[in-house]
């Protein structure tokens, strides 16, 4: 009788096998994450669950941030959508793979798309099965969020980092421009060897810098500086003469009016190392910084233009745009926006009837400014960018008014440069932070709080803004002890232990400094 039974692998094994999709992606991230190891582990998980691997989706080396770029994931939605597919299951290795998006809804929204469909996804080496219920759903929106946020930490720990090293006096990416090079030195400043276009360190400790290059580079440049300030030469003109000699920029190719202003105003031929003058972080729009948030190193490096030559080409340059009215500036852009019927930064630099990027921004404050003036909207949307500079006035005036207030109560109030913590009495730790509104597809808003837990204040000082994000909508007082957790989500209509710190003005805190005598409080 046990001679003819059959073992329950047996069984297992003669039951059809569930056809399946792997989608594996990699960025630059760790080891661990490499699309072999991740297709090792879903084999293996495929393996145990009698589940059949069919067709591989595959993004190396890309990004978790957005679609944008992500082919493979890109495919599969797509084959979803139009039903190009003959399996029923998506084995994905975790949820970060699937994708660090900033905004955890997107994550969801891709995730949904497969479901509505009827395939499910499989995060194989997570803890909790992707099964709809409560406690999945929950842990499935813990880790979506967690996955973004160590793309947040970690782009601003890198920013810092680089930061450093700029004041430092190192280069951080970018090419070096004509007639410099990119040189290695390692980490006791030695000299290595010089960088090609498109080659890198291949050691960490390694440092980049710049130094001079060809004399004959050096000499056109020095050239340029000539024709544009002793021959009265603009920059269109330089161009053609350059190119009449068969002179190649760094990139060998043909010169233009753009690539000549760049040699005219870019500090690197002074020696200045300039770093966030663009910002681009987390892969959103790519915005210009002002002046005061640019981290520089003056004289980092050895100059091949002389100060006096390179600051008189400034002065021709701001001269030059003062020769014109507002209206005819605008008049010139607006012209330019006729053209071509939209307009941007290389368009604007590229024309020899219309001033630079820089004079409109010096002019109207800001390039978007110029923009609206002439009735052109971007399609990206740029509010965000006067949200920010908002907050950044904002938050230095709540601080100075809670430190004021409290003053007033006698209390002791003590404000670390360094950390922006406010002390009470030498008792109480206080952090501030400001949260903008955000509208959902749904018509609803949210706020997004982080909370510094490395800095682990006592409370947490919530300024939420309203709709418009213009104006302070209330606070929220959160205790460590109740809220510790490092980021929290508020709603229109929250929970009641989330509305019970809910206050209409900061009184309640301004009387936490009020010393009051032992005999007053029996």
């Amino acid at each position: 009788m046990n001679s003819e039974a059959i073992s329950q692998q047996e069984i297992f094994n003669l039951e059809p096998r569930v056809l399946a999709a792997q989608y594996v992606r990699m960025s630059t991230d760790h080891q661990q994450y490499s699309t072999l190891n991740q297709s090792d582990k879903i084999q293996k998980y495929a393996e145990k669950h009698n589940i059949e691997i069919i067709k591989t989706y595959a993004d190396d080396g890309k990004s978790g941030l957005s679609l944008t770029g992500r082919s493979g994931l890109q495919q599969l939605i797509k084959d979803v959508q139009f039903g190009h597919v003959d399996f029923k299951i998506i084995l994905v290795y975790d949820v970060s793979r699937w994708g660090r998006f900033q905004d955890a809804d997107e994550s969801a929204y891709y995730e949904y798309i497969c479901k509505r469909a009827g395939i499910n996804i499989i995060y194989c080496a997570e803890q909790f099965a992707n099964d709809g219920t409560p406690i999945a759903t929950v842990m499935k929106s813990f880790k979506r969020t967690m996955a973004g946020e160590y793309s947040r930490e970690l782009s601003n720990k890198v920013f810092i980092g680089q930061c450093r090293l700029i004041e430092l006096g190192f280069r951080q990416g970018g090419p070096a421009g004509y007639g410099l090079r990119r040189a290695l030195i390692d980490q006791y400043g030695n000299f290595k060897t010089l960088l090609k276009i498109g080659e890198h360190k291949s050691f960490q400790m390694d440092r980049v810098i710049l130094v001079s290059g060809p004399k004959n580079e050096i000499n056109v440049v020095h050239q340029i500086y000539e024709w544009f300030i002793h021959h009265n030469m603009p920059e269109k003109k330089i161009a053609e003469q350059l190119n009449s000699q068969n002179i190649k920029t760094d990139f060998d190719r043909s010169w233009t009016r753009g690539t000549v202003h760049e040699v005219l105003t870019n500090e690197k031929y002074i020696g200045n190392n300039l770093f966030n003058k663009k910002s681009f972080k987390l892969k959103k729009a790519r915005v210009s910084n002002p002046q005061e948030q640019w981290i520089r190193k003056d004289q980092a490096f050895e100059a091949i233009v002389p100060l006096d030559i390179f600051y008189t080409a400034q002065g021709i340059i701001r001269e030059r745009s003062r020769k014109y009215s507002d209206e005819e500036l605008l008049d010139q852009l607006k012209s330019l926006y006729q053209k071509h019927g939209f307009l941007s930064g290389l368009i604007i630099n590229e024309s020899e009837n219309t001033q630079t990027t820089a004079v409109y921004s010096n002019r109207f404050g800001s390039l978007l400014r110029a923009y609206e003036l002439i009735g052109f909207t971007p399609e990206r949307d740029y509010e965000y960018i006067e949200v920010n500079k908002f907050l950044r006035h904002l938050h230095p005036e709540i601080t100075q008014q809670v430190i004021n207030e409290m003053t007033k109560l006698n209390g002791v109030i003590y404000k670390d440069p360094l950390t922006d913590l406010i002390f009470i009495n030498d008792e109480v730790s206080i952090s501030l932070v400001l949260t903008r509104s955000h509208q959902l597809s749904s018509g609803h808003y949210r706020w997004k709080v982080r909370l510094d837990t490395t800095l682990n204040p006592d409370i947490t000082v919530v300024v939420r803004l309203d709709h418009s994000n213009t104006k302070i909508k209330d606070y929220y007082l959160l205790p460590r002890l109740d809220f510790m957790c490092n980021k929290i989500s508020l709603g229109e209509f929250n929970p009641i232990e989330l509305e019970s710190f809910q206050f209409e003005n900061l009184n309640y805190l301004f009387g936490m400094a009020e010393r009051v005598k032992w005999k007053n409080i029996a």
